[in-house]
């Protein structure tokens, strides 16, 4: 029977590190992917960038440039490099909006262009990363990956974004709070959220720990992944499967 669908991807997940360009170059090469785009664009939150296509998905990478920022308080509170933020491409960004509106969720950045729109969600009202809310146009185009995904598909390195897991102190209410952003309905113990082409977990943080995202699963060709089956970032990990 083939999988319903939900009109919800995990396009991009992001991780923050206080030194760009080392872990740029680890993961780099590491994941097989090949050379990134640097948004110009996130200069504008006074950070730094890179973002690497995996399939049509992408992993990115930022780094704050200057004192203040929200990504610069994460590392503070972290201890250090780890993850940071989630970009959903919805069909219906709409509604998804409407329903941040009615829950009296903060949007801290929000942006309608041509080809894509954008809507970031404040992380204190949304537990355990900072959500984007977006919506490509054509579908599956995707802006934030460079000017070979705008207004058109690209191609990325070998590979798929399968999904991330996010440590909370409430993972089912979390869970819940992420679904109604998404229209999507929890399910499971430990809970999550099924999307298309991947699922978004929530685990228990540990005691005194950050909420953030902990885990980015993604699956590599097999001679890429060469067996591994994990790759630590700070407080973060990247999962390893076999394409």
């Amino acid at each position: 029977m083939a999988a319903k669908h939900l009109g919800v991807r995990l396009r991009q997940a992001v991780l923050v590190a206080g030194e760009l360009e080392p872990l740029a170059r680890r993961l780099g090469l590491e994941l097989g992917l090949g050379e990134p785009f640097r948004d110009p664009g996130v200069g504008e939150f006074g950070l730094a960038n890179v973002v690497f296509a995996i399939g049509d998905c992408f992993l990115e990478i930022v780094s704050p440039l200057e004192a203040g920022t929200a990504a610069g308080r994460q590392l503070e509170r972290a201890g250090g490099d780890g993850g940071y933020m989630a970009l959903f491409d919805l069909e219906d960004l709409a509604s998804a909006r409407d329903r941040a509106a009615e829950l009296g969720v903060r949007v801290v950045w929000q942006i309608d262009l041509g080809d894509i729109s954008g809507t970031h969600l404040h992380p204190g009202d949304v537990p355990g990363a900072i959500v984007s809310l977006d919506r490509s146009e054509p579908y599956g185009t995707w802006r934030w990956g460079g000017p070979e995904w705008t207004g058109q598909t690209g191609r990325g390195a070998p590979g798929r974004l399968l999904g991330i897991t996010v440590a909370v102190r409430d993972p089912v209410g979390a869970a819940a709070r992420w679904g109604e952003l998404l229209g999507l309905e929890p399910s499971g113990e430990p809970p999550r959220l099924q999307l298309d082409g991947g699922e978004v977990r929530f685990a228990p943080a540990e005691a005194g720990a950050v909420e953030q995202i902990v885990e980015i699963a993604v699956a590599l060709a097999p001679e890429v992944r060469a067996g591994r089956e994990t790759i630590e970032v700070g407080a973060a990990r990247l999962t390893l499967s076999d394409l």
